[in-house]
């Protein structure tokens, strides 16, 4: 019987099988980006192949989104404002989880190749990112500090969107292009490739790590600043006076 059983399972059409999923090989530019002195940023590439089972891509158009997030961190917003000429700092929003750095690019408008719930829950756009925020505030507030954030972000360079700047050659291979700014902070950053058909996320789950660290001076400064914070201080009180007592005596000679 376990030999009849076995010939009827082979013999059944393939259509019942499960689809076999492609493959992503993703990889970038370079897995570390070091910050010192006169650094103005830098441009990663991500690239890599989707690998089709038996060789061969299917039919249609397939769509490839590169996703490059830093670390999260807790954030507070303040609102400023203007009250008898004065600025001061207003209301507040408390935010659990925000990456230090979040960029997308994708080979299509995103609105054009996923639909709005798979968007929220792949986290695929900057209306989509899940910003965590803590605390009782309106719903309209809490809209509102959202926005202001990613806004704020934007204007840094830290949030950025790019739809149509994936290339895609042959269905096969994919580059993307991403810019990091001078203000990127340090931590381990991941990135992500998606691979979408007819509205769907076909492959989410390929990852590559990217270190950002300072080097050099910066590096020096960063971690006497943080684990010899007393010793730092009191270099930096003795460096302003002995600058200023310069200063006076220059100006004295003159």
């Amino acid at each position: 019987m376990r030999w009849l059983l076995a010939l009827i399972l082979l013999t059944m059409p393939t259509a019942i099988w499960p689809q076999a999923v492609p493959k992503l090989v993703p990889d970038v530019s370079q897995r570390q980006i070091n910050i010192q002195s006169g650094f103005t940023g830098a441009e990663l590439l991500l690239f890599g192949a989707i690998i089709y089972p038996r060789g061969v891509a299917p039919e249609g158009q397939v769509d490839v989104a590169v996703v490059l997030r830093g670390p999260a961190r807790p954030i507070t917003l303040r609102e400023k404002r203007q009250i008898a000429g004065i600025w001061i700092n207003a209301d507040s929003s408390d935010f659990r989880s925000v990456p230090a750095y979040y960029a997308i690019a994708s080979s299509r408008p995103l609105s054009t190749i996923v639909d709005s719930k798979t968007a929220a829950i792949y986290e695929l756009g900057l209306d989509k990112l899940q910003l965590s925020p803590s605390g009782e505030v309106d719903a309209k507030e809490q809209r509102r500090f959202s926005n202001g954030l990613v806004d704020l972000k934007q204007r840094n360079g830290l949030f950025r969107q790019e739809a149509g700047s994936v290339e895609i050659t042959d269905q096969v291979l994919y580059r993307a292009r991403l810019k990091i700014p001078s203000s990127v902070p340090v931590g381990t950053y991941v990135a992500e490739t998606l691979l979408i058909r007819d509205g769907r996320v076909i492959v989410a789950d390929d990852k590559v790590e990217v270190r950002v660290r300072k080097t050099g001076f910066e590096q020096l400064v960063t971690i006497l600043a943080k684990d010899y914070s007393l010793f730092y201080g009191a270099m930096a009180v003795l460096v302003s006076l002995l600058l200023g007592w310069f200063a006076g005596y220059i100006f004295q000679r003159i």
